[in-house]
């Protein structure tokens, strides 16, 4: 018999991206062959040691790409992140060890920067808790039958003062980003959208030949300042008795008030031969169906897990957040990577900071640096987990403190795919 051959695990250089692309391609069942624009676009993506290759003699098998990213925690303090994407390996190589061998690598690069998480957005939900990440947001798609809204349709304009006005993607450029940060200052679980985030997302950045150019409508509040964003695309499904039965698809939706929020969602319901209005991924407990007199108007089609986080650093991470109680608790850490684990007391005043340090007092919960990340924005209950026994109580009582802790009053949500 013959062995096989080592495989080389490393950083890419720029002219083996479009090899690199080639395997990405392939991962994700996309054409193989990028064209030269799509090339072009992602030439944009490089930067020297944050996209790695496991190569076969001279041909790319498996891909990762990671980059700088900011998320926001409890409270509205943004932490640096280690943000992972682009993850694949050839069906021809798969069972070989190459995601665990670029992760470990990326990873160990992360911490060695001073990054406080990484997160990723995971395709397959059984991969990536054995690296220590675990799901810490959730999001929902609703559909919404505009004809039991109960809205009036002649009133097509916003009720408080505000305007909505239809913009093209060069003004999205320029006061989308402003719009976005005051957005996900207030949003645990929002990240930072950078330049070229807006370039892709209006057209100027092409990563695919599927691009179509969206409507894009801005809500100006009565004093004129820009309140809320959204951008969305038509079909023009009309039936055999010629009436329309179009669907409006929201590529993205933000805004920094609720009555800003509620204008763009009636907006949407508002548009002649609209009949449905698909509202991309949401928040779970989005204000979305109370904006309309019938709530049932609009019902969930998709409901799953979104963004996962990995602790680089439980010490920061920890006192990176705010807490609405006061209280104390010792947790033991398990991780197997042996990036962040150990013990760590976490001391919280009511209504702000939390003061986290290690220690070698008694345990109050043990549980691995996965389901700490679950709990960390707020969104899962300790409880609960307990209950599954992926969190062990060393204290009676010490899961109910630790929903008391970390639990938050709305739930976290990252509006972004990446």
């Amino acid at each position: 018999m013959t062995s096989r051959p080592a495989l080389d695990v490393r950083p890419i250089t720029e002219p083996e991206l479009a090899d690199w692309l080639r395997a990405l391609n392939t991962g994700f069942l996309r054409e193989p062959v990028s064209s030269g624009k799509q090339l072009a676009g992602r030439r944009q993506q490089f930067v020297p040691g944050r996209l790695l290759g496991a190569f076969d003699g001279s041909r790319c098998v498996a891909t990762f790409r990671s980059f700088a990213q900011e998320l926001t925690a409890v409270g509205g303090t943004p932490v640096q992140a280690d943000a992972i994407s682009n993850v694949t390996v050839t069906a021809t190589h798969r069972r070989r060890g190459l995601l665990t061998r670029m992760m470990s690598q990326d990873l160990a690069a992360a911490k060695e920067r001073g990054d406080v998480v990484a997160t990723l957005i995971a395709a397959e939900y059984r991969i990536y808790g054995r690296y220590g990440f675990g799901p810490a947001t959730s999001t929902a798609e609703w559909v919404v039958d505009t004809a039991r809204t109960g809205l009036d349709p002649r009133a097509t304009v916003p009720d408080d003062g505000g305007r909505i006005d239809l913009v093209e993607g060069e003004e999205v450029r320029k006061f989308g980003p402003e719009l976005h940060e005051r957005v996900r200052r207030g949003q645990p679980g929002a990240i930072s959208r950078d330049d070229l985030w807006w370039r892709v997302n209006t057209g100027v950045v092409r990563f695919d030949t599927s691009w179509t150019e969206p409507f894009y409508a801005v809500y100006r509040s009565a004093d004129g300042e820009v309140e809320g964003l959204v951008s969305y695309e038509c079909d023009t499904v009309w039936d055999d008795a010629k009436q329309p039965r179009v669907t409006a698809s929201v590529d993205w939706l933000i805004a920094s008030t609720p009555a800003a929020e509620r204008a763009l969602w009636r907006y949407l319901c508002s548009i002649d031969w609209v009949a449905r209005v698909k509202t991309g991924w949401r928040a779970p407990d989005d204000l979305l169906p109370f904006f309309f007199p019938d709530v049932r108007s609009a019902r969930i089609t998709r409901q799953a897990d979104w963004l996962w986080v990995r602790l680089l650093d439980v010490v920061r991470a920890l006192e990176a957040r705010t807490y609405d109680g006061a209280g104390e608790l010792v947790l033991e850490v398990v991780d197997r990577a042996g990036l962040t684990g150990g013990r760590y007391r976490l001391q919280t005043a009511a209504g702000g900071a939390g003061v986290c340090t290690p220690t070698r007092a008694d345990a109050d919960l043990t549980l691995d640096v996965a389901e700490l990340a679950t709990l960390w924005l707020g969104d899962e209950s300790a409880v609960r987990l307990a209950a599954l026994g992926r969190v062990r109580e060393e204290r009676a009582g010490a899961a109910r403190m630790a929903d008391a802790l970390l639990r938050t009053s709305r739930r976290p949500w990252c509006p972004d795919m990446f």
